[in-house]
């Protein structure tokens, strides 16, 4: 089959099966698959934890433990999960899913194409087979198809804060698995801010000692007028180990999510101020802040300073596999540097024109020391300002054009645009009626409809679009019930956006399926937003 074959859609109205996102290609045939006690699952042996993973997703609901083997007796009930060669055309993210009456095949050129075509079985089967305990009425037939699926884009996002409003282990889990669900591979885990450090690094015990506990936190947005502000009074706090992170990264490889870890830099530093007072320009003893928006605390621009984040991005590349360090760069003020005798004689030295080049500065450093340990740095737009360092990837999150910018000159993006990926906004025009949100306005519709790569890149520059993510800061989010609901269902609608052909997406078929899918985030405790309201 050709790839223009690959990618075409085969329009069969509502006889295609809900899944999210939609695969690439399906055709539906006669006929249906019916688990037995009996069904085995076979996979080749470098599959096999695939295979007790599918197992694993089976057994609660279906009360049907299967036998996972790497061959079964003629005549046996298969469930087959194996590598082919022939489907290089796919990428390492392809698959291929045969259903027939008698046997459900999964093939793929690599592993992570064979997981996301679990993926997809699990969707095919009843949306109960997602409940933790046995369904007895259910009858688990898996429709007859043939699909072929590979994805749009190689970077499929979704973000986090922990640094805000601190998330359980257990909830960043289940937030991995609900990535994994809808095919999205990278999870961006945004670990420090002004109101909280989360990750514990050895040589720096303060970070975590004092930077992960705050004395209280604001209640609703800060006023203009600083006297209006009320505080609930509450400390707040919490970090993960890093066995726990251990933990973490080993239940997202199993996922085929890499996880790229946010560490702020030189702005949104006040926890880390807290913490080591001479990181920061003043000198002062300040708090971990309580409360929301751009602080004026940011880095100083000293050696030592730039020693400090290389030893804890050290300790970070140990704890985190995977090529990407995001080191923020976002909203850094530059009243402290223009006020400091360190900054401006750093500036003089350097013969830099500015405190935007100073900053510019500041990133190159942590450029090379990532690119000389095997790793890219990942940063905000605002790294663009006063030079970008040259192995940079831009996460574009001021609209577009920092994107457009930034592949122009040749460098990867991620685009990340507040007006469509950013799901701390409302869902509704009614705001009354829905929780207290940062602001801003982004439905459902409005998710579905973006598209990452501009019409005003052309086709050389648009190759260096990795692809785009949705983004959860949690100032007004204080728990996981209340990050569920702001992210679902508009993270289904994103991760549409991101594997499935353009030509292929279609809101109002989107919206037939998803009914269907939201039977089985209920299944999976998750607390969406229902459509429609």
């Amino acid at each position: 089959m050709s790839i223009l074959a690959v990618l075409a859609i085969a329009l069969a109205g509502d006889s295609i099966p809900a899944i999210v996102p939609r695969p690439a290609h399906v055709t539906v045939q006669p006929g249906a698959f019916t688990l037995r006690p009996g069904t085995v699952i076979v996979t080749d042996r470098s599959l096999r934890e695939l295979g007790e993973m599918l197992g694993d997703y089976l057994f609660p609901a279906t009360g049907l433990r299967l036998a996972v083997r790497t061959t079964a007796p003629a005549g046996t009930q298969v469930i087959s999960i194996g590598l082919d060669s022939s489907l290089a055309r796919l990428g390492d993210e392809g698959y291929r899913l045969d259903v027939s009456r008698s046997r459900v095949a999964i093939r793929a050129f690599r592993a992570a194409g064979a997981f996301y075509g679990i993926e997809t079985l699990r969707q095919l089967l009843p949306p109960a087979v997602f409940r933790q305990a046995e369904m007895t009425s259910v009858a688990w037939r898996i429709p007859a198809v043939a699909i072929e699926d590979l994805p749009r884009f190689a970077w499929r996002g979704v973000h986090l804060d922990v640094a805000r409003h601190f998330m359980p282990k257990e909830f960043v889990k289940k937030y991995i698995d609900l990535a994994a669900l809808h095919k999205l591979n990278r999870f961006h885990w945004h670990l420090t801010d002004d109101q909280g450090w989360r990750l514990e690094i050895k040589q720096y015990p303060r970070l975590t000692e004092i930077g992960s506990r705050r004395r209280e936190t604001l209640v609703g947005r800060p006023d203009e007028d600083s006297t209006k502000w009320r505080f609930d009074g509450q400390p707040h706090g919490g970090f993960y180990t890093q066995d726990d992170v251990r933990e973490i990264v080993a239940y997202a490889r199993a996922r085929f999510v890499t996880i790229v870890p946010e560490i702020e830099m030189p702005g949104h530093s006040q926890a880390a101020i807290a913490a080591y007072p001479e990181l920061g320009n003043t000198g002062n003893t300040i708090p971990v802040w309580t409360t929301w928006g751009v602080d004026e605390n940011i880095l100083n621009p000293g050696d030592a300073t730039v020693r400090f984040y290389q030893n804890v991005l050290t300790e970070a590349m140990a704890l985190f596999p995977g090529r990407w360090i995001h080191i923020g760069g976002d909203e850094a003020p530059k009243a402290q540097w223009k006020a400091s005798a360190l900054a401006q004689a750093r500036i003089r030295e350097l013969g830099l024109k500015n405190e935007d080049e100073l900053q510019s500065w500041f990133t190159h450093r942590m450029d090379e020391f990532l690119t000389a340990h095997g790793r890219r740095l990942v940063g905000w737009d605002e790294i663009l300002e006063g030079g970008l360092a040259p192995n940079a990837v831009v996460m574009s999150w001021r609209g577009v054009d920092g994107g457009i910018a930034a592949a122009r000159a040749g460098h990867d993006v991620v685009m990340a645009p507040g007006s469509h990926t950013y799901f701390d906004h409302y869902q509704s025009a009614d705001t009354v009626a829905e929780p207290l949100a940062i602001g801003g306005y982004l439905p459902l519709d409005t998710v579905y409809a973006f598209e990452p790569v501009p019409p005003a890149l052309t086709a050389n520059d648009a190759r260096y679009v990795l692809g785009a993510q949705g983004q959860l800061w949690t100032e007004y989010i204080p728990d996981p019930k209340r990050a569920e609901y702001m992210v679902f269902p508009r993270l289904c609608a994103l991760a549409e956006v991101l594997w499935t052909p353009r030509a292929g997406r279609d809101y109002a078929d989107f919206t037939r399926r998803l009914a269907t899918h939201l039977e089985r985030l209920a299944a999976l405790d998750v607390n969406y937003r229902p459509i429609g309201n």
